[in-house]
């Protein structure tokens, strides 16, 4: 594309986030630095509904941009704005060096708050191990499994078992599983376990392989490290809120999360802000959602992603460097001080 249509391309998008509306020529010869007639920018126009980077509703003689017409935009026609000083003010106060749990919490809930559309973070993903494990009976076919983590967290598990256990043989059961799986993941025991049953009596080893199994379920449903804010706020977006298979389509991406995750997770091998416009990038379920998100360190390694999630009719000049500047505020406030 030469100058000329670049320049219109980039008034069309601005002007279209702006306002909601198709932009006909008219409205872009008002807003464009060019000095073009009415006609000409039509001519233009249809070139770029040729390169289909813009496309005409059905009802306007007004143009809207593509997928591919935000991406042009993004990559390359793109002017990003300062941050406001409420906005710096804002994120500067709001996250400070404390609970880690905090700082995620407080940073996507500043993300949604500071954009008017979903926050969302992926917590660092604990290392799976566990420091020791304890039998208590609860019945006589239920089995209390409490799970100790090297940094002290504790979770429970109630183990279906097909016969009744002495405490004495529970504690005897745990002294084994703590002498020889300490330190490991639930999922290396679950191997070892195989290698070691020749030295447990029959009925034991079925409460063993019922422990590795539960401590492994445990280890995996902390897997879907996701926190999100503000996801009702979308209802709020016309784009989205005037047809409800889009709405459905979009609130099933938050509940199931794995296309949510297999995006945020390709985030962590990138520097600096990603951009991802639905329809345009295979990561994004749907045509009308995009996603502003950048990787966020501790002690200089990349352990999760932050981000906007909102309509592709965004302020993309605007989230990007509210994004930007709170992915280096969470990476500050979570590493040690220098």
């Amino acid at each position: 594309m030469d100058e000329r249509a670049r320049s219109i391309l980039k008034t069309l998008v601005e002007r279209y986030i702006t306002e909601g509306n198709p932009v006909g020529s008219r409205a872009l010869s008002k807003y464009s630095t060019l000095d073009l007639s009415p006609a000409t920018i039509r001519n233009v126009m249809a070139d770029l509904e040729e390169l289909r980077l813009v496309v005409s509703p059905h009802t306007s003689a007004g143009r809207v941009p593509t997928p591919q017409g935000y991406r042009m935009f993004v990559d390359s026609l793109l002017t990003v704005k300062p941050l406001a000083i409420d906005v710096q003010t804002a994120l500067s106060g709001g996250i400070q060096r404390e609970d880690p749990n905090r700082v995620l919490s407080k940073a996507v809930n500043l993300l949604s708050s500071l954009s008017s559309f979903a926050g969302v973070i992926t917590a660092p993903k604990k290392a799976a191990l566990f420091r020791h494990v304890e039998f208590l009976s609860l019945s006589d076919r239920k089995v209390l499994l409490i799970i100790v983590t090297p940094d002290g967290d504790v979770q429970n598990r109630i183990l279906i078992v097909e016969k009744p256990y002495t405490q004495s043989e529970l504690t005897m059961a745990a002294n084994f599983f703590n002498q020889h799986f300490a330190g490991l993941s639930f999922q290396q025991a679950k191997q070892r376990l195989s290698e070691e049953l020749h030295q447990i009596s029959q009925d034991i080893s079925k409460l063993m392989q019922a422990a590795v199994n539960a401590g492994t379920e445990a280890e995996e449903s902390q897997a879907d490290g996701v926190l999100l804010s503000g996801e009702r706020k979308l209802l709020d977006v016309s784009d989205l809120s005037t047809d409800m298979e889009r709405l459905k389509k979009m609130f099933g991406v938050f509940e199931q999360r794995t296309a949510l995750l297999r995006l945020l997770e390709s985030s962590n091998r990138a520097e600096g802000v990603q951009i991802f416009i639905g329809g345009d990038s295979s990561l994004v379920p749907m045509e009308e959602m995009s996603v502003i998100s950048a990787p966020y360190q501790v002690n200089g390694e990349v352990v999760g992603t932050l981000g906007v999630i909102g309509p592709t009719r965004m302020a993309y000049e605007r989230l990007i460097p509210i994004v930007d500047i709170t992915s280096k505020l969470v990476s500050s406030a979570l590493s040690d001080p220098e």
